[in-house]
């Protein structure tokens, strides 16, 4: 331990410090501040964080109960962590607080077959969880942008969806139980393992998506899928946003269930290239990605081709393989990363609108990226109306920086106008506590304030994120 870890125990943190070691294994409290300066916070920007009395690394559900009592009985906070992906500050951690670190628990406990479930600790990474149950010839949907690092912990804390929500779903749909450890350390299962069940109220759904508000979840039991065919995609490209979102309409209104439909507004494809170097169309306004894993993906993006057509797409191609396939969802997925090298920074925003205003929504984002002199890429889950606007800045910019916090008020002002709601999948945290408050309301605020309340009395479960 660091002198300066000693000083701070020795400061006040010393009773908190003892109490966490007498269930803990010693190397599972971490106190040095060097090290517990890199627990502080997730990847999202203009969010504050503090500094930790500790971070834990429980190993076993009964150690995390240990630490909640612990909490509880010296009425310390806790902010529950999976990877620290998250884009919202849901787990930045608060003065004095003991930062709360599922990797440890990183167990597949169970994969079942017949009832095609698996049962997961928390910490398990969601490519992981993708990759195991595909060899027993099953499949996780969920796949965050994030997939290969960020855990079903904190996919299940944020409500997390991903590229294949369109025809699948997001992770509130596969959460069928969850075990978790209440802030006085009562351990609390909710939910089933059978297909079907509506015994009492639906906690499990109360917990997707609470950002750790309530409780720690130490255990989930997940709906599995049989492996899908092998997808084939196609991109088509349009002289402007209004067009692909046309196409869009088109697409969602004959019927059409894609396993994959998305789109990249020109910022995005340009940054694509230029981080990649995949000769993605730059002369394009915006780019559709679709795909089908049917048993005849060709047949069906043929079909779905001819509406892209009948919208105005200027060009229409098809993948001729899995590999060209894989290329066009590799540049989707490079997205973010892409227009994050564009000048240092992104303020992702994350509202969703209904699909037949995401045309409005688009040339309203154009519109705001104009007034506030900022690049701002977007690329959507078109097939839900999910949208990113990633705002790019110099973060050493003071004026740059207050013009793209302002730029990210007027998108999610934008997207309540348009009748859609302030996060479709990153939640709330401290980005957004503003936000919620005008898209619940004040009754429903209240409400929501009153059931944590119910499970967290004390306030001392992740403090200050939500409301």
């Amino acid at each position: 331990m660091s002198d300066q870890a000693t000083a701070r125990e020795e400061a006040g943190d010393e009773p908190l410090i003892t109490a966490l070691r007498a269930g803990l294994p010693a190397a599972a409290v971490l106190t040095d501040p060097d090290v517990t300066a890199s627990y502080a916070g997730d990847m999202a920007g203009f969010c504050p964080s503090g500094t930790p009395a500790a971070v834990v690394l429980p190993q076993t559900v009964e150690q995390v109960r240990h630490v909640m009592r612990t909490a509880t009985e010296l009425r310390v906070p806790v902010v529950p962590q999976g990877a620290r992906t998250g884009l919202s500050g849901a787990a930045n951690a608060d003065d004095g607080a003991i930062v709360l670190s599922f990797v440890k628990m990183d167990r597949i406990v169970e994969i079942d077959p017949v009832n095609r479930i698996a049962v997961v600790e928390p910490g398990v990474v969601n490519a992981a969880l993708s990759r195991a149950v595909a060899a027993e010839g099953l499949f996780y949907p969920p796949d965050p942008s994030s997939w290969e690092t960020c855990t079903i912990g904190g996919n299940i804390g944020t409500g997390s969806g991903g590229l294949c929500c369109v025809k699948y779903g997001v992770t509130a749909e596969y959460v069928l139980g969850l075990d978790v450890v209440l802030p006085d350390g009562r351990l609390l299962t909710t939910g089933r393992r059978t297909a079907k069940g509506v015994a009492g109220y639906d906690l499990t759904r109360l917990f997707v998506g609470s950002e750790g508000s309530l409780g720690a979840v130490v255990g989930a039991t997940l709906a599995l899928k049989p492996a899908p065919g092998q997808q084939l995609a196609l991109a088509a490209e349009f002289p402007s946003a209004a067009a692909a979102c046309d196409a869009i309409c088109r697409i969602m209104a004959d019927g059409h269930v894609p396993s994959l439909l998305e789109l990249m507004d020109r910022t995005t494809v340009r940054a694509v290239n230029t981080l990649t170097k995949m000769g993605l169309p730059e002369s394009t306004e915006a780019l559709l990605l679709a795909a089908y894993d049917t048993p005849d993906p060709a047949a069906d993006l043929a079909a779905l081709g001819a509406l892209c057509t009948a919208a105005g797409a200027t060009e229409v191609v098809p993948a001729a393989d899995a590999a060209e396939s894989e290329l066009l969802l590799a540049a989707r997925r490079a997205a973010l990363p892409a227009l994050e090298a564009v000048s240092g920074t992104t303020m992702i925003d994350d509202v969703c609108v209904p699909r037949s205003r995401l045309g409005a929504f688009l040339d309203g984002v154009a519109g705001i990226a104009a007034t506030y002199d900022l690049t701002i890429g977007t690329c959507v889950h078109a097939g839900d109306g999910n949208t990113h606007p990633n705002v790019c800045f110099d973060p050493a910019d003071a004026d740059e920086s207050a013009r793209a916090r302002k730029s990210f008020d007027a998108i999610m002002a934008l997207g309540l106008e348009l009748g859609g709601t302030i996060t479709g999948e990153h939640g709330v945290g401290l980005l957004k506590k503003e936000w919620l408050a005008k898209e619940l309301g004040p009754v429903g605020l209240e409400l929501q304030r009153e059931i944590k309340g119910v499970f967290d009395p004390l306030g001392i479960m992740n403090p200050g994120k939500l409301f």
